[in-house]
């Protein structure tokens, strides 16, 4: 009996429709285009309508992903979600997406990795393919991440995004899809980027509702050095471990998060710019829907086979590649 693997078998990706640009946050903050654009690469990012929430967003992909495989929602087994800014506290996001797109068959969850987090949840995804225990997982990316950020804060407020996308998960048996995970964390980074206050460590009171300190903080110097070397760091271990070269790679789908983090990385990896799938100047960076929302726009470019390598770097800090075999 032939391996079983979890390959990607259909993409979905959502943006709503309002957009942000930086000529829009000139008018906001002491800021302009140029600065944004040469140290970025951010040209406009997306934004949640009013009362839209993460959820919304997750039907939409659910909908996409069912529609283009041909699929029920009922046929669905499980919702994997990686978010940092769900509707609640709780329930999670998982839950009520099921709930709202119809896949009453289907048990999940929310997994909060920051940027990383499609990557954390591709990963265990595909452990319950692997086992033979589900047939159909859909692993969703998406943040709303205009619902914790600080419009009077210039170095957060330029680089954030809402959007997101997901996959179906289904088994393999032609040795296509996931083949390997490298994923890491390091919690000492958590001072260099985080939502301080809203959850056990210091609750919302009535001292410090209105503190901007329940915005999304960042040092961006630390945490770009961080990025640079670990995200680049990992996309090559992963190459290593799979005896992968640059010409083995067919495309390189980085986090979006920064156009000098990625430019890093490929570099590290040997891999050409025609090979890395860059979209930051048109979303910013979504948090954990940027991954997906490169798949759902290369879609068409990909070839079954094809070798991609995907990485990451986020806040906790929390970072890793994933290397998989296109099967489509």
């Amino acid at each position: 009996m032939s391996k079983i693997t979890a390959a990607i078998t259909s993409v979905q990706g959502y943006v709503p429709e309002r957009v942000l640009s930086n000529h829009d946050l000139e008018k906001m903050v002491d800021t302009n285009d140029e600065w944004i654009t040469s140290r970025t690469g951010i040209k406009e990012r997306r934004m949640a309508a009013p009362g839209e929430a993460l959820s919304d967003f997750g039907v939409e992909i659910i909908n996409g992903i069912c529609k283009k495989r041909g699929i029920s929602p009922l046929d669905i087994d499980m919702v994997v979600v990686g978010s940092i800014t769900g509707d609640y506290r709780f329930p999670s996001s998982a839950n009520v997406m099921c709930d709202k797109a119809g896949c009453k068959n289907a048990w999940g969850f929310d997994l909060s990795a920051a940027c990383s987090g499609f990557l954390y949840a591709l990963d265990v995804g595909r452990v319950y393919v692997e086992n033979g225990t589900h047939k159909k997982v859909i692993v969703i990316g998406a943040d709303v991440m205009s619902s914790i950020i600080n419009y009077k804060d210039r170095a957060t407020c330029i680089i954030f995004g809402d959007g997101g996308g997901g996959v179906l998960l289904e088994p393999n048996e032609e040795g296509l899809g996931i083949q390997d995970a490298i994923l890491k964390s390091d919690g000492s980074g958590r001072e260099f980027l985080l939502q301080e206050i809203g959850g056990s460590f210091q609750p919302i009171n009535e001292d410090n509702v209105n503190s901007d300190r329940r915005y999304v903080y960042q040092e961006g110097r630390t945490v770009f050095k961080h990025a640079v070397s670990n995200m680049a760091d990992v996309a090559v271990e992963i190459m290593e471990k799979n005896d992968l070269t640059s010409d083995d790679v067919a495309w390189l789908v980085p986090h979006q998060a920064n156009l000098r983090i990625i430019d890093a990385t490929a570099k590290r990896m040997g891999v050409g710019t025609d090979k890395v799938m860059v979209n930051i100047e048109k979303y910013g960076n979504t948090t954990a829907g940027t991954i997906p929302l490169c798949l759902w726009e290369w879609e068409e470019k990909l070839k079954k086979g094809d070798n991609l390598v995907l990485a990451s770097f986020g806040g906790g800090f929390t970072w890793g590649a994933i290397y998989l075999k296109w099967a489509y």
